[in-house]
């Protein structure tokens, strides 16, 4: 019995950054469009820089409101790996990891802003 899911992989028709609003424009081959901050990204980042080495060594990012992209650089047919303007640029961007954090945007950021509030923290 094969138990393997045939939904297609997600993976991105487009792709834009816009350099002024500083965000990310992602399109899915499934339709999903999601406009992400690159302050969402960079917080968000998926490196052992922000996650830590295991559960609950994540490191709160602050201060990173205006940040934008700086470099965009395909990884495989898989990923993207993203320079920050803050010179950040160890995080794997796995198109799943993309989608994701289009779908789960108001949940993410609502748990991020809590946190900072929590730890006397800001984004500027």
């Amino acid at each position: 019995m094969n138990t393997k899911s045939s939904t297609p992989p997600l993976i991105p028709t487009d792709i834009v950054h816009h350099q002024k609003t500083r965000s990310l424009e992602i399109t899915f081959s499934n339709g999903d469009q999601f406009i992400l901050a690159c302050e969402y990204l960079r917080v968000s980042s998926p490196s052992a820089e922000v996650l830590g080495h295991g559960p609950g060594q994540e490191v709160l990012q602050v201060g990173k409101k205006d940040i934008n992209i700086q470099h965009i650089e395909p990884v495989g047919h898989y990923a993207l790996k993203l320079t920050f303007t803050d010179g950040h640029d160890t995080g794997i961007f796995s198109w799943d990891y993309l989608w994701s954090l289009g779908n789960n945007f108001e949940k993410n950021w609502s748990n991020y802003l809590e946190r900072l509030k929590k730890n006397g923290a800001s984004r500027d």
